[in-house]
């Protein structure tokens, strides 16, 4: 089990008060049989699935006594595995009422059924238009879950927005609430709960991917780049084989340490191994992983390297990222982005829905987006290689 998302785990003071608002939200608009959507934001690493594995856990406690049906929804394989098996430990929950978006809502219109509260963790992984490969065959899946719940709690960050077919913003839950002239509230979590590190850390990595700007580094070693004077791992380094042999060092000493890498290089689903090369750096991409341990649990995925569909919504001891093509020095501190070297087909398989204004700005999004999530996983240091051998050379000497 993952104890970032344990049902029992402790709250913090600002966790608590969001809890006991969501709690009472549903409480309420229940009792007056009102719709409501109740939208929790936070950035990566807030302690926003905790607030709901304990709200699912103290909503399903008392369903009996009364008399709600409660569904909590998460469109990624692997989450989905660990809240399944984090209910067979906790009397009160029922493995059957954690499911994908798409099997509640065309098991909810089978069966002519409407739900109590749904709860939905990671609500930007939501469907936003039509996907028959997935079997959705309506238009947008927060609005077809709103249609079948009285209540409905989602956890939403749009930074970490991924695909273009499940593109979100905030105007598109706006224009649900209308909609539906839904009774609403919002909370944003502030304080980074998974990483252990200074706000320097979290400032460095948010200019870099939001503002495309490359902050200077603190103190030079022979192999890496490394600063922000803390407890907190941070590294740049300019060899992805010696990042790694490092994070094998820590994984044996802390365990639960893994190499991730942005979709910079050819993998295809068709059962064999696909490499990311990088100077003498040679690992394959993560397989697919049919078993019910996660990737992010399994030992031997330290021989290999994790995507951001396999570690997204995870917590490891130290991640390494390698940054690839994509990402090139554009001069005077700032990066730009190539479009064009993103190997992610599926992340930029074209919407039918005309409603994204500049389709360009949004891949770039989704890009940025991606590597946000990929450096905020470490819980005790991040490693970072770039492909662009001119972003060490400029980081170097700054």
């Amino acid at each position: 089990m993952l104890d970032s998302v344990l049902p029992n785990k402790h709250l913090t003071a600002e966790q608590q008060d969001v809890f006991n608002e969501i709690l009472e939200f549903s409480r309420e608009n229940l009792n007056r049989g009102s719709k409501g959507l109740f939208q929790l934001n936070g950035d990566a690493g807030t302690g926003k699935s905790v607030i709901l594995t304990q709200l699912f856990l103290n909503i399903e406690s008392s369903a009996k006594k009364d008399r709600t049906d409660n569904y909590f929804l998460v469109n990624h394989s692997e989450l989905l595995k660990v809240y399944q098996d984090n209910a067979g430990s906790f009397a009160e929950l029922r493995k059957n009422r954690f499911l994908r978006p798409t099997t509640f809502i065309n098991r909810m219109n089978k069966e002519h059924k409407i739900a109590d509260i749904v709860v939905i963790d990671e609500a930007h992984l939501l469907l936003s238009e039509a996907d028959r490969y997935n079997n959705f065959e309506q238009h947008n899946q927060l609005e077809e879950i709103i249609k079948l719940a009285r209540i409905v709690v989602i956890v939403y960050d749009e930074r970490q927005v991924l695909k273009l077919k499940s593109y979100w913003s905030q105007r598109v839950i706006d224009n649900l609430v209308k909609k539906f002239k839904l009774q609403y509230k919002l909370a944003t979590l502030r304080v980074q709960m998974r990483m252990q590190a200074p706000r320097s850390v979290i400032k460095w990595i948010n200019d870099l991917t939001t503002n495309l700007q490359l902050d200077s580094i603190a103190s030079k070693n022979s192999d890496y780049l490394s600063g922000f004077d803390s407890n907190y791992e941070f590294r740049i380094y300019n060899d992805a084989e010696k990042m790694y042999q490092q994070l094998r060092r820590d994984n044996d000493k802390y365990k639960k340490s893994r190499i991730v890498a942005t979709a910079d290089y050819p993998s295809t689903l068709d059962g064999k191994k696909h490499y990311v090369n990088e100077g003498k750096f040679h690992l394959p991409w993560d397989q697919y992983n049919y078993d019910r341990t996660t990737w992010a649990q399994k030992d031997t995925t330290i021989n290999e390297i994790g995507s951001i569909y396999t570690v997204q919504g995870f917590d490891l001891n130290y991640v390494a990222v390698i940054v690839g093509p994509s990402i090139e020095y554009a001069g005077e501190g700032k990066i730009r982005i190539n479009i064009d070297a993103y190997e992610d087909q599926e992340a930029f398989k074209k919407r039918h829905e005309n409603d994204i204004d500049d389709t360009d700005t949004a891949k770039k999004l989704i890009i940025l987006n991606s590597i946000n999530v990929l450096m905020k996983r470490g819980i005790k240091g991040v490693y970072i290689y770039f492909h662009d051998a001119n972003i060490y050379k400029y980081l170097e000497e700054s």
